[in-house]
């Protein structure tokens, strides 16, 4: 037995888990885990819940379909953000490049912090409004 529980994936919510997995799936470069890719043309997608993973199969995030989500309004006061993503870029180009990605896979920028000299970061929101930021590692 461990002395500490592992932590297995990080689940997010979403009114449309195949659309959000496929968004970060494109955005991280990950993969489905054995069994959840997406249904052959002409089958129906009835997916409830999805895990991503890597290159070696470690999961990396799952998401839950859920009937109904309220959108998160930050930086606005009035729904909190209550978690967020992290990742990181090498350089100040890449964290352009990134961001330029995500958004042409749906992503929405909320803030541009870039001309902070101590740590430059983007804060996004995926499709399903959750918030993550993009910043040089």
């Amino acid at each position: 037995m461990g002395e500490y529980p592992q932590l297995l994936h990080t689940a997010i919510d979403t009114t449309d888990a195949r659309g959000l997995a496929e968004f970060y799936r494109r955005l991280l470069g990950l993969g489905y885990r054995p069994g959840d890719e997406p249904p052959a043309a002409g089958v129906p997608d009835v997916a409830d819940w999805l895990v991503l993973v890597d290159s070696r199969g470690a999961r990396r995030l799952a998401f839950q379909q859920v009937e109904r989500l309220e959108r998160t309004t930050w930086p606005e006061p009035g729904v909190p953000m209550q978690m967020h993503l992290d990742f990181t870029v090498p350089s100040s180009e890449e964290l352009q490049r990134h961001r330029e990605r995500a958004e042409s896979l749906g992503a929405q920028l909320l803030l541009d912090r870039t001309e902070d000299p101590n740590e430059p970061l983007y804060v996004l929101a995926d499709p399903s409004g959750h918030p993550f930021c993009l910043f040089v590692a």
